[in-house]
Protein backbone atom coordinates (compact mmCIF):
# COMPACT_ATOMS: atom_id res chain seq x y z
CA UNK A 1 0.00 0.00 0.00
CA UNK A 2 1.33 3.51 -1.32
CA UNK A 3 0.22 6.78 -0.14
CA UNK A 4 1.67 9.79 -1.91
CA UNK A 5 2.34 13.13 -0.09
CA UNK A 6 4.34 16.22 -1.88
CA UNK A 7 7.15 15.11 -0.05
CA UNK A 8 7.49 11.76 0.55
CA UNK A 9 5.48 8.38 -0.50
CA UNK A 10 5.06 6.30 2.76
CA UNK A 11 4.94 2.57 1.93
CA UNK A 12 3.60 -0.28 4.27
CA UNK A 13 3.87 -3.65 3.28
CA UNK A 14 2.62 -6.98 4.77
CA UNK A 15 5.71 -7.66 7.07
CA UNK A 16 3.97 -4.57 9.07
CA UNK A 17 7.29 -2.72 8.04
CA UNK A 18 7.11 0.94 7.55
CA UNK A 19 9.41 3.15 4.51
CA UNK A 20 9.39 6.79 4.31
CA UNK A 21 11.09 7.29 0.80
CA UNK A 22 12.64 10.56 -0.31
CA UNK A 23 11.94 11.91 -3.24
CA UNK A 24 15.34 13.49 -3.04
CA UNK A 25 19.02 13.55 -2.46
CA UNK A 26 21.11 13.22 0.78
CA UNK A 27 24.56 13.13 2.01
CA UNK A 28 25.58 9.77 2.80
CA UNK A 29 28.30 7.62 4.33
CA UNK A 30 29.72 4.28 5.05
CA UNK A 31 32.76 1.99 4.23
CA UNK A 32 34.05 1.07 0.68
CA UNK A 33 35.15 -2.28 0.99
CA UNK A 34 34.23 -3.85 -2.14
CA UNK A 35 32.36 -6.59 -0.78
CA UNK A 36 28.57 -7.54 -0.42
CA UNK A 37 26.11 -4.68 -0.29
CA UNK A 38 25.33 -3.06 2.93
CA UNK A 39 21.82 -3.90 4.50
CA UNK A 40 19.80 -0.65 5.28
CA UNK A 41 19.61 -0.45 9.02
CA UNK A 42 16.78 1.82 9.55
CA UNK A 43 13.38 2.30 9.00
CA UNK A 44 12.54 5.79 8.13
CA UNK A 45 14.68 7.83 6.26
CA UNK A 46 13.74 11.50 5.62
CA UNK A 47 14.90 13.58 2.95
CA UNK A 48 13.61 16.98 1.49
CA UNK A 49 12.86 17.32 -2.17
CA UNK A 50 15.41 18.92 -4.24
CA UNK A 51 15.47 22.19 -5.39
CA UNK A 52 18.54 23.62 -7.00
CA UNK A 53 16.88 27.26 -8.39
CA UNK A 54 14.91 29.80 -6.00
CA UNK A 55 13.98 33.70 -7.10
CA UNK A 56 13.42 35.71 -3.91
CA UNK A 57 12.90 39.43 -3.08
CA UNK A 58 15.09 40.29 -0.24
CA UNK A 59 14.67 44.26 1.44
CA UNK A 60 17.01 45.81 4.22
CA UNK A 61 15.67 47.52 7.14
CA UNK A 62 14.50 50.85 6.93
CA UNK A 63 16.50 53.35 9.21
CA UNK A 64 14.31 54.57 12.31
CA UNK A 65 13.43 58.82 12.03
CA UNK A 66 14.70 60.90 14.15
CA UNK A 67 12.73 62.75 17.14
CA UNK A 68 11.87 66.57 17.22
CA UNK A 69 11.42 67.55 20.97
CA UNK A 70 12.70 69.65 23.54
CA UNK A 71 13.78 69.45 27.28
CA UNK A 72 10.65 70.23 29.88
CA UNK A 73 12.01 70.35 33.38
CA UNK A 74 11.04 71.96 36.73
CA UNK A 75 13.40 75.02 37.20
CA UNK A 76 15.00 74.34 34.06
CA UNK A 77 13.97 77.11 31.77
CA UNK A 78 14.52 76.83 28.09
CA UNK A 79 15.97 72.98 28.17
CA UNK A 80 16.60 73.51 24.70
CA UNK A 81 16.06 70.25 21.98
CA UNK A 82 16.42 66.59 23.05
CA UNK A 83 15.23 64.53 20.16
CA UNK A 84 17.34 61.71 19.42
CA UNK A 85 18.37 59.85 16.55
CA UNK A 86 17.31 57.22 14.76
CA UNK A 87 18.45 53.44 14.51
CA UNK A 88 19.83 51.75 11.74
CA UNK A 89 18.54 49.24 9.52
CA UNK A 90 18.81 45.37 9.98
CA UNK A 91 21.29 44.26 7.16
CA UNK A 92 20.26 41.36 4.99
CA UNK A 93 23.37 38.71 5.28
CA UNK A 94 23.28 35.09 3.10
CA UNK A 95 25.15 32.57 5.70
CA UNK A 96 26.15 28.98 3.89
CA UNK A 97 25.30 26.25 6.52
CA UNK A 98 26.88 22.57 6.34
CA UNK A 99 23.46 20.98 7.56
CA UNK A 100 21.60 21.86 4.14
CA UNK A 101 21.74 20.31 0.59
CA UNK A 102 18.87 22.27 -0.71
CA UNK A 103 16.61 25.44 -1.65
CA UNK A 104 13.47 23.97 -0.54
CA UNK A 105 13.07 26.46 2.37
CA UNK A 106 12.39 29.31 -0.42
CA UNK A 107 9.71 27.24 -2.30
CA UNK A 108 7.49 29.01 -0.22
CA UNK A 109 8.34 31.67 1.21
CA UNK A 110 9.19 34.46 -1.96
CA UNK A 111 9.66 37.89 0.29
CA UNK A 112 12.52 38.24 3.08
CA UNK A 113 12.49 41.30 5.82
CA UNK A 114 15.21 42.50 7.76
CA UNK A 115 13.79 44.69 11.04
CA UNK A 116 13.80 48.54 10.99
CA UNK A 117 15.51 50.60 12.85
CA UNK A 118 13.61 51.92 15.66
CA UNK A 119 12.64 55.73 15.73
CA UNK A 120 14.45 58.39 18.30
CA UNK A 121 12.61 59.71 21.47
CA UNK A 122 13.25 62.94 23.72
CA UNK A 123 15.67 63.07 26.34
CA UNK A 124 18.35 62.19 23.72
CA UNK A 125 17.47 58.83 23.60
CA UNK A 126 18.72 57.01 20.08
CA UNK A 127 16.32 54.58 18.61
CA UNK A 128 16.95 50.66 18.56
CA UNK A 129 18.95 49.51 15.58
CA UNK A 130 16.79 46.68 13.40
CA UNK A 131 17.77 43.15 13.70
CA UNK A 132 20.05 41.65 10.66
CA UNK A 133 18.40 38.69 8.51
CA UNK A 134 20.59 36.37 8.39
CA UNK A 135 19.30 33.68 5.37
CA UNK A 136 20.76 29.86 5.33
CA UNK A 137 21.62 28.44 1.94
CA UNK A 138 23.52 25.27 1.17
CA UNK A 139 27.49 25.25 0.36
CA UNK A 140 27.68 25.88 -3.37
CA UNK A 141 25.13 28.60 -3.36
CA UNK A 142 25.27 31.45 -6.21
CA UNK A 143 24.15 34.78 -5.43
CA UNK A 144 22.61 36.57 -8.39
CA UNK A 145 21.19 39.90 -8.56
CA UNK A 146 18.00 38.76 -10.89
CA UNK A 147 17.70 42.48 -12.90
CA UNK A 148 21.41 42.95 -13.43
CA UNK A 149 22.32 38.88 -13.93
CA UNK A 150 25.58 40.01 -11.73
CA UNK A 151 27.04 37.41 -9.71
CA UNK A 152 27.15 38.95 -5.70
CA UNK A 153 28.67 35.94 -3.96
CA UNK A 154 29.30 32.34 -4.39
CA UNK A 155 29.09 31.12 -1.15
CA UNK A 156 31.25 27.69 -2.26
CA UNK A 157 32.78 26.89 1.27
CA UNK A 158 30.43 26.44 4.68
CA UNK A 159 30.59 28.94 6.78
CA UNK A 160 31.31 31.94 4.47
CA UNK A 161 28.90 34.74 4.85
CA UNK A 162 27.61 37.41 2.79
CA UNK A 163 26.10 41.08 3.10
CA UNK A 164 23.30 41.30 -0.17
CA UNK A 165 21.66 44.62 1.08
CA UNK A 166 22.51 47.16 3.60
CA UNK A 167 20.35 48.65 6.34
CA UNK A 168 19.28 52.05 6.01
CA UNK A 169 20.81 54.42 8.56
CA UNK A 170 19.13 56.26 10.93
CA UNK A 171 17.68 59.83 10.87
CA UNK A 172 19.02 62.31 12.94
CA UNK A 173 17.21 64.15 16.19
CA UNK A 174 16.91 67.98 16.00
CA UNK A 175 19.73 68.34 18.43
CA UNK A 176 22.03 67.18 15.82
CA UNK A 177 20.86 70.63 14.05
CA UNK A 178 21.16 72.71 17.22
CA UNK A 179 23.60 75.91 16.69
CA UNK A 180 24.44 79.42 18.02
CA UNK A 181 22.06 80.77 15.88
CA UNK A 182 19.23 77.99 15.86
CA UNK A 183 19.32 77.15 19.21
CA UNK A 184 15.68 75.50 18.75
CA UNK A 185 15.46 73.73 15.58
CA UNK A 186 12.07 72.16 15.11
CA UNK A 187 13.16 69.49 12.24
CA UNK A 188 14.91 66.34 12.74
CA UNK A 189 15.78 63.70 9.68
CA UNK A 190 13.83 61.04 8.25
CA UNK A 191 15.65 57.15 8.21
CA UNK A 192 16.74 56.14 5.06
CA UNK A 193 15.53 53.45 3.44
CA UNK A 194 17.52 50.35 3.29
CA UNK A 195 18.37 48.66 0.33
CA UNK A 196 16.31 45.65 -1.58
CA UNK A 197 17.13 43.20 -4.81
CA UNK A 198 15.23 41.00 -6.82
CA UNK A 199 17.83 37.65 -5.65
CA UNK A 200 18.03 34.50 -7.79
CA UNK A 201 19.79 31.58 -6.38
CA UNK A 202 21.57 28.71 -7.96
CA UNK A 203 22.71 25.72 -6.08
CA UNK A 204 25.70 24.03 -7.73
CA UNK A 205 26.47 20.76 -5.43
CA UNK A 206 30.12 20.63 -4.29
CA UNK A 207 32.31 17.40 -4.75
CA UNK A 208 35.26 15.58 -5.25
CA UNK A 209 34.23 13.08 -8.01
CA UNK A 210 31.36 13.42 -10.44
CA UNK A 211 29.90 10.32 -12.38
CA UNK A 212 28.81 11.13 -16.14
CA UNK A 213 27.83 7.91 -18.35
CA UNK A 214 24.73 6.73 -20.33
CA UNK A 215 21.61 5.77 -18.59
CA UNK A 216 21.71 2.21 -17.13
CA UNK A 217 25.05 2.10 -17.29
CA UNK A 218 25.77 1.40 -13.55
CA UNK A 219 25.75 5.07 -11.97
CA UNK A 220 23.79 4.56 -9.06
CA UNK A 221 24.84 1.18 -8.19
CA UNK A 222 28.31 2.39 -8.36
CA UNK A 223 27.41 5.35 -5.59
CA UNK A 224 25.07 2.78 -3.60
CA UNK A 225 28.38 0.67 -3.18
CA UNK A 226 30.55 2.92 -2.48
CA UNK A 227 29.08 4.39 0.08
CA UNK A 228 25.58 4.69 1.58
CA UNK A 229 23.83 6.49 -0.84
CA UNK A 230 20.64 4.43 -2.09
CA UNK A 231 19.18 6.36 -5.24
CA UNK A 232 16.87 4.66 -6.95
CA UNK A 233 18.33 1.38 -8.94
CA UNK A 234 16.07 -0.41 -11.72
CA UNK A 235 16.64 -1.86 -14.89
CA UNK A 236 15.09 0.58 -16.88
CA UNK A 237 16.79 3.94 -18.38
CA UNK A 238 16.89 7.34 -16.12
CA UNK A 239 15.99 6.33 -12.74
CA UNK A 240 17.97 8.80 -11.05
CA UNK A 241 15.60 11.87 -12.00
CA UNK A 242 18.03 14.23 -9.12
CA UNK A 243 21.73 14.52 -8.42
CA UNK A 244 22.89 11.93 -5.60
CA UNK A 245 25.88 12.69 -2.89
CA UNK A 246 27.81 9.91 -1.48
CA UNK A 247 30.82 10.10 1.50
CA UNK A 248 33.28 7.42 0.27
CA UNK A 249 35.47 6.88 3.28
CA UNK A 250 38.39 4.41 3.16
CA UNK A 251 40.58 3.22 5.67
CA UNK A 252 42.98 6.10 7.68
CA UNK A 253 40.07 8.57 8.02
CA UNK A 254 40.42 9.19 3.97
CA UNK A 255 37.21 10.44 2.53
CA UNK A 256 35.90 11.62 -0.35
CA UNK A 257 32.35 13.54 -2.24
CA UNK A 258 30.96 11.56 -5.08
CA UNK A 259 27.69 13.26 -7.27
CA UNK A 260 25.51 10.78 -9.12
CA UNK A 261 23.53 12.60 -12.06
CA UNK A 262 21.15 11.81 -14.42
CA UNK A 263 22.43 9.61 -17.13
CA UNK A 264 23.39 11.71 -20.37
CA UNK A 265 22.07 10.69 -23.97
CA UNK A 266 23.27 12.16 -27.62
CA UNK A 267 21.01 15.51 -27.71
CA UNK A 268 21.13 16.15 -24.18
CA UNK A 269 22.45 19.73 -24.87
CA UNK A 270 18.94 20.52 -26.81
CA UNK A 271 16.87 19.39 -24.06
CA UNK A 272 16.75 15.67 -24.46
CA UNK A 273 16.62 13.05 -21.58
CA UNK A 274 17.06 14.69 -18.08
CA UNK A 275 21.04 14.72 -17.53
CA UNK A 276 22.18 17.91 -19.10
CA UNK A 277 20.48 20.49 -16.80
CA UNK A 278 22.42 18.43 -13.97
CA UNK A 279 25.63 18.62 -15.37
CA UNK A 280 25.61 22.12 -13.26
CA UNK A 281 26.38 20.09 -10.15
CA UNK A 282 29.12 18.43 -11.38
CA UNK A 283 31.21 21.73 -12.59
CA UNK A 284 32.55 22.16 -9.40
CA UNK A 285 34.20 18.33 -8.84
CA UNK A 286 37.90 17.51 -9.07
CA UNK A 287 37.16 14.90 -10.97
CA UNK A 288 35.22 12.92 -13.90
CA UNK A 289 34.35 9.18 -13.57
CA UNK A 290 33.03 8.34 -17.33
CA UNK A 291 31.35 5.23 -16.38
CA UNK A 292 30.84 2.78 -19.62
CA UNK A 293 28.77 -0.54 -19.57
CA UNK A 294 30.82 -3.30 -21.62
CA UNK A 295 27.38 -4.82 -22.75
CA UNK A 296 24.75 -2.27 -23.16
CA UNK A 297 21.25 -3.22 -23.62
CA UNK A 298 20.36 -1.78 -26.45
CA UNK A 299 23.04 -2.96 -28.70
CA UNK A 300 25.14 0.13 -28.63
CA UNK A 301 28.87 0.47 -29.19
CA UNK A 302 30.93 1.81 -25.65
CA UNK A 303 33.02 3.18 -27.33
CA UNK A 304 30.91 5.18 -29.42
CA UNK A 305 28.97 5.49 -26.23
CA UNK A 306 32.02 7.43 -24.37
CA UNK A 307 32.52 9.83 -27.67
CA UNK A 308 28.64 10.33 -27.30
CA UNK A 309 29.09 11.73 -23.58
CA UNK A 310 31.77 13.76 -24.85
CA UNK A 311 30.30 15.52 -26.96
CA UNK A 312 27.83 16.78 -25.17
CA UNK A 313 30.28 17.86 -22.47
CA UNK A 314 31.96 19.89 -24.96
CA UNK A 315 28.37 21.20 -25.72
CA UNK A 316 27.63 21.95 -22.21
CA UNK A 317 31.30 23.88 -20.95
CA UNK A 318 34.66 23.34 -22.28
CA UNK A 319 35.85 24.16 -18.68
CA UNK A 320 33.92 21.16 -17.56
CA UNK A 321 35.01 18.98 -20.40
CA UNK A 322 38.40 19.37 -19.68
CA UNK A 323 38.34 17.97 -15.85
CA UNK A 324 40.80 14.89 -15.02
CA UNK A 325 38.78 11.74 -16.63
CA UNK A 326 39.18 8.57 -15.31
CA UNK A 327 37.32 5.57 -17.73
CA UNK A 328 35.20 2.75 -16.18
CA UNK A 329 34.14 -0.35 -17.76
CA UNK A 330 31.33 -1.68 -15.93
CA UNK A 331 29.67 -4.81 -15.99
CA UNK A 332 32.80 -6.67 -16.26
CA UNK A 333 30.59 -9.80 -14.63
CA UNK A 334 29.07 -10.31 -17.87
CA UNK A 335 32.19 -10.25 -19.64
CA UNK A 336 34.42 -13.10 -18.02
CA UNK A 337 37.31 -13.50 -20.59
CA UNK A 338 37.25 -10.10 -20.82
CA UNK A 339 37.10 -9.49 -24.55
CA UNK A 340 35.17 -6.56 -24.55
CA UNK A 341 37.21 -4.37 -22.12
CA UNK A 342 40.15 -4.93 -24.13
CA UNK A 343 38.24 -4.39 -27.29
CA UNK A 344 37.29 -0.93 -25.66
CA UNK A 345 40.80 0.05 -24.77
CA UNK A 346 41.93 -0.51 -28.37
CA UNK A 347 39.44 2.06 -29.46
CA UNK A 348 39.41 4.55 -26.96
CA UNK A 349 43.29 4.15 -26.46
CA UNK A 350 43.08 5.46 -23.25
CA UNK A 351 43.33 3.51 -19.68
CA UNK A 352 40.37 2.08 -18.87
CA UNK A 353 39.54 0.67 -15.51
CA UNK A 354 37.44 -2.38 -14.85
CA UNK A 355 34.93 -3.35 -12.44
CA UNK A 356 31.94 -4.96 -11.48
CA UNK A 357 29.28 -2.69 -9.45
CA UNK A 358 26.93 -5.45 -9.07
CA UNK A 359 29.41 -7.82 -7.42
CA UNK A 360 31.98 -5.28 -6.03
CA UNK A 361 35.02 -6.76 -7.90
CA UNK A 362 37.22 -4.36 -8.26
CA UNK A 363 35.53 -1.10 -6.70
CA UNK A 364 37.94 -0.97 -3.65
CA UNK A 365 40.75 -0.51 -5.98
CA UNK A 366 38.32 2.41 -8.09
CA UNK A 367 38.22 4.07 -4.79
CA UNK A 368 41.89 3.89 -3.94
CA UNK A 369 42.13 5.38 -7.28
CA UNK A 370 40.11 8.04 -7.13
CA UNK A 371 41.06 8.81 -3.37
CA UNK A 372 44.78 9.53 -4.87
CA UNK A 373 43.66 11.51 -7.89
CA UNK A 374 41.63 13.58 -5.56
CA UNK A 375 44.45 14.10 -3.10
CA UNK A 376 47.05 14.99 -5.86
CA UNK A 377 44.44 17.42 -7.62
CA UNK A 378 44.14 18.90 -4.60
CA UNK A 379 47.75 19.75 -4.03
CA UNK A 380 48.26 21.41 -7.13
CA UNK A 381 44.93 23.81 -7.10
CA UNK A 382 47.24 25.14 -3.26
CA UNK A 383 50.37 24.90 -5.02
CA UNK A 384 48.56 27.44 -7.46
CA UNK A 385 47.04 29.50 -5.01
CA UNK A 386 49.83 30.44 -3.21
Amino acid sequence: MVFHHPFFIYKHNTNNEHRLSAVAPALHSTQCDGGSAKAEVSRIEYREMFIDEAKIWVKAGDGGNGCVSFRHEKYVPKGGPDGGDGGKGGDVHFLADENLDTLIDFTGKHHWRAKNGRPGSGNNRHGADGGDLVIKVPPGTLIYDAELELLLKDLNESGLKARICRGGRGGKGNKAFATATNQTPRNAEPGKEGQERNIRLELKLIADVGIVGMPNAGKSTLISRCSAARPKIADYPFTTTEPVLGIVELSDYRRFVMADIPGLIEGAHKGTGLGYEFLKHIERTRIIVHILDVMPVDGSEPAANYKTIRSELEHYSKALAGKQEVIVANKIDLDPDGKKVKALTRKLKKEIHPISAVTGKGVKELAELLWQEVKETKSESDGRSQ
